[in-house]
């Protein structure tokens, strides 16, 4: 079977090209992502809770969960592979109201953060682990943008060519995690 071709994302998100996007479907993201995990999730619900303004911009953002490595040989990052996403889980609604239109990381959400995709909709990507090395070639600028206190989970801004994802939870409920009902026919 020949696979379709991967759908370009360009930042900032453009919510109808979301609208389009199914569970499976492969994709290459161009433009800025912003990149932080567990900490700065934290740090960002504390301000929304104060109500007080963010550092950065969610509206049809894209979050990159990801502690990238220092780069060498004038490479803007070493590795940047992904982080397990199910630790965001109960930061991620939030700041999907706050307009974040797109997260990357890998492995599964929960039940309540997959509606919460589809309520805003909202999509998540899920990226290869164990790849960081290459995905840290697609990046071609880093910056520290907030938080720089955090270290390597400071919040940063990638820019990005063609970085590879698929489509984990689209924003109509579908996901590439479901598992199919078992057969239950006898063997012959």
């Amino acid at each position: 079977m020949i696979e379709p071709t991967p759908k370009r994302m360009v930042t900032p998100i453009d919510r109808q090209l979301i609208g389009g996007l199914s569970a499976g479907d492969r994709v290459l993201i161009s433009g800025d992502m912003l990149v932080f995990r567990d900490q700065v999730h934290r740090e960002l619900c504390t301000l929304l809770d104060r109500g007080e303004s963010l550092p950065v911009d969610l509206r049809d953002a894209v979050v990159y969960y990801c502690g990238p490595t220092p780069g060498r040989d004038g490479r803007p990052v070493g590795a940047a592979g992904p982080t397990t996403s199910a630790r965001m889980d109960r930061y991620t609604p939030a700041l999907l109201e706050a307009g974040i239109a797109v997260t990357i990381g890998k492995g599964d959400r929960s039940d309540e953060v997959a509606r919460e995709f589809e309520r805003w909709g909202a999509v998540y990507l899920a990226a290869t682990g164990g790849v960081g090395a290459l995905l840290g070639r697609t990046v071609l600028d880093a910056r520290v943008e907030a938080f720089p206190e955090l270290g390597p989970e400071a919040l940063r801004i990638f820019r990005v060519r063609d970085f590879p994802a698929v489509v984990g939870i689209d924003s109509h409920g579908g996901s590439a995690f479901a598992v199919p009902a078992a057969d239950t026919g006898k063997c012959q």
